[in-house]
């Protein structure tokens, strides 16, 4: 939980940086913000360490670098371990996320790539050697993302 409620500076910020982080300086965004650098650069930094913004990383296309096949893996753990799991879910060679699921009996979804199917089932036999059920598996062509539109302060409802 954030020490301070976020406000629409924060929001705008944040929608920025969803849009493109790597190339969005705190120049650009003070720009949108009607704010300056020092206030943006200011912002991120308060909104890192209240663990809103946990990283940056790269949206990679898996496919167009050698690895065509996207598993999201449905599985079920017990509640009282599912989220302790999660980090020795994420060293599994070829999972690239794990997301804790509230509802219905499948309680964790795990995304692997890999370039064959021989890749891929190691990751659900290694699952399977932790006490998870995979329950369903599937096979996703195209992940695409936005920034999350209630972030973008500037937008017309």
């Amino acid at each position: 939980m954030a020490d301070q409620e976020i406000d629409d500076v924060d929001r705008a910020i944040l929608y920025a940086l969803q849009e493109d982080a790597r190339n969005m300086s705190s120049g650009d965004i003070a720009q949108r913000t009607g704010t300056s650098d020092s206030t943006v650069r200011k912002r991120i930094q308060r909104l890192e360490s209240d663990g809103i913004i946990k990283g940056y990383s790269a949206n990679v296309d898996y496919q167009r670098s050698g690895y065509p096949l996207r598993m999201l893996l449905f599985c079920t753990a017990s509640i009282p371990e599912r989220g302790e799991l999660v980090p020795e879910i994420l060293q599994i060679d070829g999972v690239v996320s794990v997301q804790e699921l509230v509802t219905g009996e499948q309680n964790l979804l795990v995304t692997a790539v890999g370039e064959s199917d021989s890749d891929i089932t190691p990751v659900a036999q290694a699952l399977l050697d932790m006490g998870l059920t995979v329950a369903d598996e599937v096979l996703v062509r195209s992940h695409e993302t936005t920034p999350f539109g209630t972030f973008d302060a500037g937008r017309e409802e």
